[in-house]
């Protein structure tokens, strides 16, 4: 299945997700509503039809009584969040697992591209996309609706990640495009310095930052039973080694990359969390937006 297509038992429990920026989440967790979110409250927009997935308490019976069909109640937003989406095509993200070569780092960071932009369209939401690559941005300038989604999916089906991406040039460039409300989360490996220091550059200017990490099962649990010559695509660096005799010692090493970055991403108020390429798209979603001190 290609990477722009939604499994339907994903897409049902996406319709179950929302995406709060750091201001409502902070509202909510003090037990109060910081906008009219369509599903969110009793302010009346629209009827729609019914989808799987969807809360049955908003069925509204007395119309299905007349009509014998099921339509839900939407509320509407007082202030549309704008979502940007930032992607990183550097040749690292091009990295697959042994056991599924077919589907890379890049392809699993496009589903929770897709995902997103997926949660943002249910929601009402405006939603924009760059796409940082070694020969510069490319950007989709946020909108909303279903064109604006068939605009994204059709910027990111043809790319292919290559190169080393140039964060330090490109940040100040299509950082002047974010507004000072809106909410950008940013798709990467997060293994390059000038990625994360452009996530804490748009921090520290007071936007609302967040971003998940997109890993290889590969480096989660490091199968390896042979001798490998690992490579860096985007340096070249090379490193011939026996797995077994290399495990204990990466896995350690990773580990404390991983939180080192946590850390770090953690100190410049950058909201962020992990996703394997092995596991549902909807995962990281779910820990990201999740509101403290709920359960």
């Amino acid at each position: 299945m290609s990477p722009l297509d939604l499994p339907p038992d994903l897409r049902t429990r996406l319709r179950r997700l929302s995406i709060t920026p750091r201001r409502a989440a902070v509202l909510a967790s003090a037990g109060q509503h910081a906008s009219r979110n369509r599903g969110g409250s009793q302010e009346f927009a629209q009827y729609r039809a019914y989808e799987r997935g969807d809360d049955l308490r908003r069925i509204d019976w007395k119309l299905y009584g007349r009509s014998d069909r099921f339509f839900v109640r939407d509320a509407e937003r007082e202030s549309p969040v704008t979502l940007w989406l930032v992607l990183d095509a550097s040749a690292s993200m091009g990295q697959a697992d042994l056991k599924t070569p077919n589907w890379s780092r890049f392809d699993a960071a496009r589903r929770l591209a897709v995902a997103l932009v997926e949660i943002a369209l249910y929601q009402g939401d405006r939603f924009g996309l760059v796409v940082e690559t070694a020969t510069g941005p490319m950007v989709v300038p946020p909108g909303g609706g279903a064109r604006q989604r068939d605009r994204v999916l059709l910027t990111l089906a043809p790319i292919q990640p290559g190169g080393v991406a140039r964060w330090d040039r490109d940040v100040g460039v299509y950082g002047e495009r974010f507004g000072p409300n809106d909410l950008i989360l940013i798709l990467s490996d997060g293994f390059d310095e000038a990625c994360v220091a452009a996530a804490e550059r748009l921090a520290m200017s007071g936007r609302d930052v967040a971003m998940i990490r997109v890993l290889t099962a590969d480096e989660r649990d490091f199968p390896f039973e042979q001798g490998y010559r690992f490579n860096d695509p985007e340096t070249g660096a090379q490193l011939v080694g026996d797995g077994p005799a290399l495990r204990r010692d990466f896995l350690v090493r990773f580990a404390q990359a991983r939180q080192a970055l946590s850390d770090r991403l953690d100190a410049h108020g950058v909201r962020h969390a992990e996703h394997f390429v092995d596991r549902p798209a909807d995962e990281p979603i779910r820990a990201l937006f999740r509101v403290e001190g709920a359960r």
